[in-house]
């Protein structure tokens, strides 16, 4: 009986090890289900990290046209002063565009694993590697929007307050920051006034917030926070969503920009030497670009037992990995705000990012 079993589990397992590729030509070549499957589960892994990617504006991978790829500017329309003449038709206006170009850069990375180990693993290590593979793909593309978009001249810094009297303190420079120089309710209105001053165009009605859990934590803590708008709609809610406040959708990300080097301030007697900087991203529609992740920004590669040929002569690697092209750009710095500040509690020991 016991023998029976151990036979049967390894068939079971064997199953799944081995027909989650579905070999159906002598060429090797994955099934297109399966092949939509991986893709779907390495797409599905990677989303919820893609937040600094979700709010740009997309253009899709150029094919047959070398690697560059061209994002869109449209300069607003001056202000119509001029009266109309009765019964003249005037000269109208026409768009002015501005093509701006970046050039995409290829990232990726997989994992290899033996036959011995699809024989003998209790769980789908295909499937298992591919989740994990989705998880590093996303953090990756992410992290190189977010690079590209922290780098703007848009600056604004946390102002030094007080303890005893409230009294407000310029900052000027990232080092110059002390740990008062946290996210408030009053600096989140500022950046709102600021980007609406420059009529900045809105995503569904609200300005964006990109912001670090523990600036969160700082900002809920201000006297002035009022609790987060209670939403009636929980289906359109942006990956990473968390309320809104003074017409501002907040939305977290442990991948929100932190800065810890000498460009920041200094930690007398301590190690690390320096304080950590967070930079908290406030913006508008079309504030930057982004390559488009599906329809070729984003392709899994399963490599089965044998496909290497001679390289691979007894069938004992396969492979599952991802590769991926990205760019960002600004567009627009007017309709976007850097704050960088700091927090009480976490400045101290929170590591860059």
């Amino acid at each position: 009986m016991k023998k029976t079993i151990v036979r049967i589990m390894r068939g079971f397992i064997q199953l799944f090890a081995v027909q989650t590729t579905l070999l159906n030509t002598p060429g090797n070549d994955l099934s297109p289900e399966m092949k939509t499957y991986y893709d779907k589960n390495l797409l599905y892994a990677a989303q919820p990290h893609l937040v600094h990617h979700q709010f740009g504006q997309k253009r899709p991978i150029p094919r047959g046209s070398g690697k560059t790829i061209e994002f869109r500017k449209f300069t607003p329309l001056a202000k119509a002063l001029t009266p109309l003449t009765e019964g003249v038709t005037p000269a109208g206006n026409q768009l002015d565009v501005t093509a701006i170009t970046a050039t995409v850069s290829q990232y990726g990375d997989y994992i290899v694993q033996s036959d011995v180990l699809e024989l003998t693993a209790i769980d789908n290590t295909i499937v298992e590697a591919t989740r994990l593979l989705g998880d590093q793909a996303g953090l990756t593309m992410d992290t190189v929007v977010r690079n590209q978009i922290v780098s703007g001249t848009n600056v604004m810094y946390a102002p030094k307050i007080n303890a005893s009297t409230g009294a407000e303190t310029e900052v000027l420079s990232r080092a110059a920051l002390d740990t008062t120089c946290v996210l408030t309710v009053d600096l989140v209105e500022q950046v709102y006034t600021k980007l609406k001053a420059h009529n900045t165009p809105k995503i569904d009605g609200y300005y964006i917030c990109i912001a670090h859990p523990n600036a969160l934590y700082d900002l809920k803590r201000d006297p002035d926070w009022r609790k987060p708008h209670e939403y009636q709609d929980t289906t359109n809610l942006y990956d990473g969503e968390v309320g809104q406040i003074s017409g501002v959708r907040f939305v977290e990300s442990t991948e929100a920009k932190i800065w810890r080097d000498n460009t920041c301030p200094a930690q007398a007697g301590a190690d690390p030497a320096y304080y950590a900087v967070y930079g908290t991203l406030f913006f508008g529609k079309d504030a930057y670009g982004v390559t488009e992740v599906e329809g070729g920004g984003l392709q899994t590669i399963v490599k089965q037992k044998g496909s290497a040929g001679t390289a691979d002569a007894l069938d004992q690697r396969s492979s599952v990995g991802w590769k991926a092209m990205e760019v960002a750009k600004i567009l627009m710095e007017p309709y976007m705000v850097r704050v960088e500040h700091m927090s009480r509690r976490y400045s101290k020991n929170v590591a860059a990012n």
